[in-house]
């Protein structure tokens, strides 16, 4: 990233570190999100996400490293960023005994006029009745009180940890809506999710935080285009197949019996002619992988039985003798769709 790319991101964070008594929660964190962007960031519970996030908003101090958000330093600068963004968590702390239209009456004294007016238009437009209180809505009403509250100040970069856990499909589609509606206006939003799904359907840039560190960081289309699988039957399973060093970034390698799989990211075109050309190779599959499938690798690296199905291109080269068939690949679903709430301490 280069300088200048840098100094207009929205939010951008350096070797961000964060460690705690008994664990490392951020390990040398480097982003850079440009405005007019839905960025996502994707990880397991513990991975550290809601720990950036709490950095970010000025909540927690980090070890080392820095952060800039809308252009200011989270750590001096606590309360303006505060003001400058929108924040919405997968378990918004609102004010039971207020009515809807009370709360919105309460924020509205922490920010610029027209927060009120516009607080008011989008409850309206969720269908909120504004005379009821807070302690009587559903779990899909709150969140669309936290939502309206979070934009009504129209923020530069809106903030969304798990915002769509455990809500129903049609309020989980109305949150996709609002992001899209949000970026179109050249805001920027910073999504923090488990449900590989719906980040697919809105992330224009993905990354993947794992332990703390970032695995891969990228535009999701590059990502995906990038990543394949080259599974490979030998004749001979003592065979030993070439891997030149510039053969492409390995992130996941398996052997069992007849069969190879190995996962590059950016691969030599050369290096798949050159398994081809092979002797002892009887049959070549290479595919890209989906973004569900590109988070197990990156988390719990290659499944037992790999990669088998057909989620996205596939090409298979076969030097079986004529008339046979290269040896079938069992196809398999692994939905990762996990709702838990995260702790305060991931």
């Amino acid at each position: 990233m280069s300088e200048s790319d840098s100094t207009e991101a929205v939010l951008s964070t350096r070797a961000l570190t964060m460690r705690f008594k008994r664990c490392n929660a951020l390990l040398g964190v480097d982003l850079d999100i440009q405005p007019g962007t839905v960025f996502a960031l994707l990880g397991e519970n513990g991975a550290g996400k809601t720990t950036l996030i709490r950095i970010l908003t000025g909540y927690q101090e980090p070890t080392s490293g820095s952060a800039r958000v809308c252009g200011m330093d989270p750590r001096v600068d606590r309360l303006s960023v505060r003001q400058s963004i929108g924040y919405v968590s997968d378990a918004p702390a609102l004010y039971d005994w207020m009515r809807v239209d009370e709360i919105g009456a309460f924020a509205a004294s922490f920010y610029p006029p027209g927060f009120q007016d516009a607080y008011l238009a989008s409850v309206q437009r969720y269908g909120l009745p504004l005379d009821r209180k807070i302690k009587h809505l559903s779990k899909g009403q709150r969140a669309k009180v936290a939502l309206s509250l979070s934009v009504a100040h129209d923020p530069m970069l809106l903030i969304l940890d798990e915002p769509t856990s455990g809500l129903d499909p049609v309020v989980r589609r109305e949150f996709l809506e609002s992001m899209i509606d949000r970026v179109a206006t050249g805001r920027t939003v910073f999504l923090s999710s488990h449900q590989i799904g719906e980040v697919e359907r809105v992330a224009d840039r993905v990354a993947i935080l794992h332990q703390g560190k970032l695995k891969l960081d990228g535009p999701l289309a590059e990502i995906k285009q990038a990543i394949t699988q080259i599974t490979t039957d030998v004749d001979d399973p003592l065979t030993s197949l070439p891997m030149p060093r510039d053969a492409g970034e390995i992130l996941a390698e398996q052997t069992s019996g007849r069969q190879r799989r190995v996962i590059l990211r950016n691969p030599d075109p050369a290096y798949c002619a050159a398994l081809q050309e092979h002797d002892n190779v009887q049959s070549l599959a290479v595919r890209t992988l989906s973004l569900e499938e590109i988070f197990v690798v990156c988390t719990r690296g290659m499944p037992a039985d790999g990669f088998a199905g057909s989620t996205a291109l596939q090409a298979e080269q076969s030097r079986s003798p004529a008339g046979a068939e290269a040896p079938p690949h069992e196809e398999t679903d692994r939905a990762l769709e996990t709702d838990h709430a995260l702790t305060e301490g991931n």
